[in-house]
């Protein structure tokens, strides 16, 4: 006999951050509402790790990220570039997704936590799983939440940002004793001249005394990973840096730069009517640097507040859509300076942007990452010897840049091998 649906007021597909979020939120807004956060992974947050500067959050977004377990540093951080280093005292803050998922999994209910299901649709009404198991294969909802992973788009333009993180535990001290958030001064080419032909940064956070993160992040024209590449320049940079250690942990990843595009079109291929896109899905993420927290946690609240008032399901996705072109329309900006960044700099030459904007006062950086520039602080970017060529400048922002496709996956021969 075929089970009865499962019936909730809210359910959210995915559970990355911005899916968790909003589930916290919300529960912390209104206990009583019955949340189902759908995730097909075994655990919300997959692996990986975010990371925001203090200065990112209001007192309402902090409160919400102190629910998790984090590292925090509170002595700065360091950038170093070949034209300059600088230590700025911004606070910096990071989170794995083991502590997001053991918060989630303490502070939500029990029956909100949905592991190991996959979104087969959804609807305004609610989410079809795919399950051979003995569970619902239906959950009902008053409000249904789209938070699965960006969705390539030939309607959207620009790079990808790539990188891989590894944590390693060392057989001696780091003796660290704040975060290196951007060391560009490394080697902008790879030894074979292919992806590593790009702006590329080392990103290293004192975990503990004897533990180390290191990230090797790259901005590329393709979304093409080299993970033998990206390994082999974290050994090197480790090597010179005298850390020596086994490593715990590893995660890599591709993420969106986007400058430009038709998002009303982009909106229109993904949506379902009646359902809410939120997430990096839904356009919340910063298009330059793809920082998410901030935006996250912004979105989360907002969208509990917003349930809070017991809209309807087509309100809620009205409202979180509303958000997401007023998101658009204000980083505007951001994705005139990737197409800078992409159209006029050489790729091995993408690193004097960044270390010209590192030289600019500390509040309009925290502004900048946060995704607040003003018009003062856009001014100051923009003004004194540009850091590529102006006429290179303008024809880049003429073009309409590379579309943000997903890349090509390898051709089945009749053998069953890839081609």
């Amino acid at each position: 006999m075929a089970m009865k649906a499962d019936q909730v007021d809210i359910a959210i597909v995915g559970g990355g951050l911005a899916g968790g979020l909003i589930a916290l939120a919300v529960h912390q807004a209104d206990p009583e509402l019955r949340i189902a956060l759908i995730e097909k992974g075994e655990t919300f947050g997959g692996n990986h790790r975010w990371s925001w500067f203090a200065s990112d959050l209001d007192d309402a977004g902090a409160a919400l990220m102190a629910e998790f377990e984090q590292s925090k540093w509170d002595a700065g951080y360091d950038v170093r570039f070949v034209q300059h280093a600088r230590t700025l005292t911004t606070g910096y803050r990071s989170l794995t997704s083991d502590d997001f998922h053991s918060a989630l999994t303490e502070l939500l209910p029990d029956d909100a936590v949905r592991l190991n299901a996959s979104a087969a649709s959804l609807d305004e009404d609610g989410v079809t799983l795919q399950s051979d198991e003995l569970f619902a294969p239906r959950i009902d909802a008053k409000i249904v939440i789209d938070c699965r992973p960006f969705e390539p788009s030939e309607h959207l333009t620009g790079g990808w940002q790539i990188f891989m993180g590894r944590r390693m535990r060392l057989i001696k001290p780091h003796g660290m004793t704040r975060p290196i958030i951007m060391d560009a001064d490394v080697n902008q080419l790879s030894p074979d001249g292919g992806n590593g032909g790009a702006f590329r940064f080392l990103y290293s956070l004192p975990v503990s005394d004897d533990e180390v993160f290191v990230e090797d992040t790259y901005y590329a024209d393709e979304p093409r990973i080299d993970r033998d590449m990206l390994s082999s320049r974290i050994d090197s940079y480790c090597h010179v840096a005298g850390w020596q250690g086994e490593e715990v942990d590893r995660e890599t990843g591709i993420l969106p730069v986007i400058t430009g595009g038709d998002f009303d079109a982009y909106l229109d291929s993904i949506r379902i009517p009646g359902v809410a896109i939120a997430g990096a899905r839904g356009g919340f993420s910063h298009p330059l640097t793809s920082y998410t927290v901030p935006i996250a946690v912004e979105n989360a609240l907002a969208i509990a507040g917003t349930i809070a008032r017991r809209l309807e399901n087509n309100e809620i996705a009205e409202f979180v859509e509303f958000r997401a072109q007023s998101h658009w329309k204000a980083t505007n900006f951001y994705r005139m300076l990737g197409k800078m960044l992409f159209g006029a700099a050489d790729p091995h030459k993408r690193d004097t942007i960044f270390a010209q904007f590192y030289r600019r006062p500390q509040a309009l950086v925290e502004r900048f990452y946060r995704a607040q520039t003003t018009w003062g602080d856009k001014l100051r970017i923009l003004t004194g010897k540009p850091p590529v060529a102006i006429s290179r400048a303008i024809r880049a922002l003429t073009l309409r840049g590379n579309p943000l496709k997903a890349p090509a996956k390898p051709k089945q021969t009749d053998t069953g091998e890839t081609a």
